[in-house]
């Protein structure tokens, strides 16, 4: 039976973390900040002996990358990316005050901030409750998003090798989210992982399992 380990870590912190702006699909730069999030990880990391990096196909996801890159035992890991490990896409509300767009999305359930939503019904709910919201209704379903994290981890599992250990450079809400789905309820997913956060999965052929969440 195949066996892989991924590391899952969060990008560092971007200016629009900074302002607790909706950052899904869009982008933007890491702060200063957020480059010693990814230079912390890095030392964390540099003597795990990867046999590839990933990352999402997003500016702030691929700089973390390499910074952590550059401190790895192994001086050619092959690293590439993929838009399977964005983070969530909020549609309309991408670029605005996160506060004010869990508002509108959860207050109609009786839920007016993203951690009661998550409290009174679930992370799944809140990407429907997202989509409802959404003018355009270009927001992810929570069906889309998994299809999507599915496409992504049957690549990971066809590319990787038995006892393969892979870092993987992904989002706050995807890591979390795949925390909740597959962590067997032992972690406190209200918790946001923190940006340069270790998290850990094992890729097996019978499923996924959460070994750790959140390290830094």
């Amino acid at each position: 039976m195949k066996t892989v380990t991924v590391y899952l870590v969060r990008h560092g912190q971007t200016y629009f973390n900074r302002y607790n702006r909706m950052q899904g699909w869009s982008d933007s730069p890491l702060t200063e900040k957020g480059i010693q999030d990814a230079h912390k990880a890095g030392k964390r990391l540099q003597n795990v002996t990867f046999q590839h990096c990933y990352s999402s196909d997003r500016g702030r996801a691929i700089q973390t990358a390499e910074i952590i890159l550059s401190h790895n035992i192994n001086t050619h890991v092959p690293f590439s990316q993929t838009p399977l490990f964005r983070e969530e896409f909020y549609g309309y509300y991408e670029g605005e005050d996160s506060a004010k767009s869990w508002f509108a999305a959860g207050a109609p359930h009786g839920s007016p901030t993203f951690k009661d939503i998550i409290a009174d019904y679930s992370l799944d709910e809140a990407k429907d409750f997202v989509h409802q919201a959404d003018p355009f209704g270009d927001a992810e379903t929570a069906t889309q998003y998994w299809t999507r994290l599915a496409k992504g981890f049957k690549w990971l599992r066809e590319q990787a090798h038995d006892g393969d250990k892979i870092l993987m450079v992904s989002h706050g809400t995807t890591i979390r989210s795949i925390v909740d789905k597959f962590g067997e309820k032992k972690f406190d997913v209200t918790v946001s992982p923190m940006n340069g956060g270790i998290s850990t999965i094992q890729l097996t052929d019978e499923g996924i399992s959460v070994l750790n969440y959140n390290q830094k």
